[in-house]
């Protein structure tokens, strides 16, 4: 790609850009000399694809473990932690609160006797 064909998204400066490296995920990275920004004009998607969040949420539902489900996707186990997680918090937001009534008319109890050692036996001293 033609550096003078760049302009700066910062300054609109299309003068003097010049590559500078590339980023973590591999794309170009570029210079603008006149207000000294580095920027990326095409920059490559980061992370995992949804299919593979996905993929490891089912095989998290299926009983496999974060590591086990981290070496068949080729991923992080945290990784797969932290996509649970999310789920998670976003099943719990989805939910529903269910009514709480303000005053009970009718309460039911159980009986419920619990003994703390040793019985008691009745007629010995």
């Amino acid at each position: 790609m033609d550096t003078s064909s760049l302009t700066c998204p910062s300054c609109n400066s299309s003068v003097r850009q010049t590559k500078a490296g590339r980023t973590t995920c591999g794309s170009q990275r570029y210079h603008c000399h006149a207000c000294g920004k580095l920027y990326s004009p095409f920059p490559k998607e980061q992370g995992y694809p949804p299919e593979t969040r996905q993929m490891a949420l089912k095989l998290y539902l299926e009983g496999n473990g974060l590591r086990r489900i981290a070496r068949l996707l080729g991923c992080h186990p945290q990784s797969v932690a932290n996509w649970i997680n999310a789920y998670q918090a976003s099943l719990q937001a989805q939910t529903p609160q269910l009514p709480v009534p303000m005053t009970v008319e009718t309460a039911e109890l159980d009986e419920l006797y619990t003994f703390i050692g040793a019985k008691k036996t009745v007629g010995s001293t």
